[in-house]
């Protein structure tokens, strides 16, 4: 029995890369993370930034570890988070090659040029 509609592994890990980004206080922290890279924020730093309860926090960056958006290493009594700038260069090349070089859906140079 042959499935079509079955989705390549790494659509459906991208997929989740995008849901793990698609609330606001998850989108707030990867961004605040990008803002901050390479050196990141510990925990505290991103709380304040933020205004988010540690608990609250603490759940989203659970959320975006685990879907390989952000890094958190322990120091001493401190976590330090920080972009995963890899995993985010997957998820963009992915993107970018869907809209702008398979069916150039978008023009690329629209993507890649800055303001």
């Amino acid at each position: 029995m042959v499935t079509r509609n079955r989705k390549p592994p790494a659509a459906a890990r991208f997929a989740r890369m995008l849901a793990a980004m698609g609330t606001e206080p998850r989108l707030a922290i990867v961004r605040l993370l990008l803002s901050a890279h390479p050196e990141g924020l510990v925990v505290g730093e991103i709380a304040a930034e933020l205004g988010m309860a540690a608990s609250t926090l603490s759940h989203h960056l659970d959320k975006l570890r685990n879907e390989g958006l952000v890094t958190v290493q322990r120091e001493g009594t401190f976590l330090r988070c920080t972009a995963h700038t890899a995993g985010l260069e997957e998820l963009l090349g992915f993107l970018y090659a869907e809209c702008c070089t398979r069916n150039k859906a978008v023009e690329p140079r629209r993507v890649t040029c800055c303001a």
